[in-house]
């Protein structure tokens, strides 16, 4: 299982730096899929994983090159922080069936615009 954990990781870690994606796209999931675990489960994981090392070295990368706007990213970061909070406090109300039904639904609609506006 450990060798899951680490690829699943890999694999958020290469979307991450090209797409600035991983998270609730990628390691929820292949956590679901892959570790058999439960949804609510694999979404606090991939929380847990997040909180400080997810995307240090890939935004250094893109500040080097210019590609990053800090003032931006520290104010997304405080929505994420409160943004998160309630999620996961909206989460825990939410059957971990309906959860996932509105995680996919999420998904469709997602991929349906940025497939209309390329």
């Amino acid at each position: 299982m450990t060798l899951t954990f680490i690829v699943i990781g890999l694999a958020a870690g290469v979307l991450a730096g090209l797409f600035g994606i991983g998270g609730g796209i990628l390691i929820v999931p292949a956590l679901a899929q892959f570790a058999k675990m439960p949804f609510k489960e694999a979404t606090g994981t991939s929380l847990g994983s997040l909180l400080l090392p997810v995307g240090l070295l890939g935004a250094i990368t893109y500040y080097r090159s210019g590609n990053l706007d800090p003032r931006a990213s520290l104010l997304v970061a405080v929505g994420i922080l409160f943004g998160a909070l309630g999620g996961a406090k909206l989460a825990e109300l939410i059957s971990s069936a309906t959860l996932q039904r509105a995680f996919s639904v999420f998904l469709v609609l997602v991929a349906v615009r940025l497939w209309l506006k390329a």
